[in-house]
């Protein structure tokens, strides 16, 4: 998903275009995350940037996605980009650590 959003609306609060937009990108994930996947993956993981423009987009993960918009939201920003990217997540594997000698 690579989009940009507005903020404004005549017809309703920034507040509640931003609930809406968060409804958007959680519906967006569990779509992207019910996807079959190929072998070898262990899970779908996601690229997230944000910014007012696409140009000055950080970075961010998933968790920060809704503080961000909230921050556009009081600032009264007009519009903002997001972009979330699926990929291939792979777990790393646990190694026990070694007992030490005394």
């Amino acid at each position: 998903m690579k989009k940009t959003f507005s903020l404004t609306d005549p017809k309703k609060k920034p507040e509640r275009i931003a609930d809406a937009i968060k409804f958007e990108v959680k519906k967006y994930m569990k779509r992207e995350r019910n996807k079959e996947l190929p072998s070898k993956v262990d899970y779908w993981d996601f690229d997230c940037r944000i910014g007012l423009e696409e140009s000055v987009a950080e970075v961010v993960q998933i968790k920060q996605i809704g503080k961000h918009i909230d921050q556009y939201v009081n600032e009264s920003r007009e519009t903002f980009y997001l972009e979330i990217l699926a990929k291939y997540g792979y777990k790393t594997p646990y190694e026990k650590p070694k007992p030490t000698e005394k």
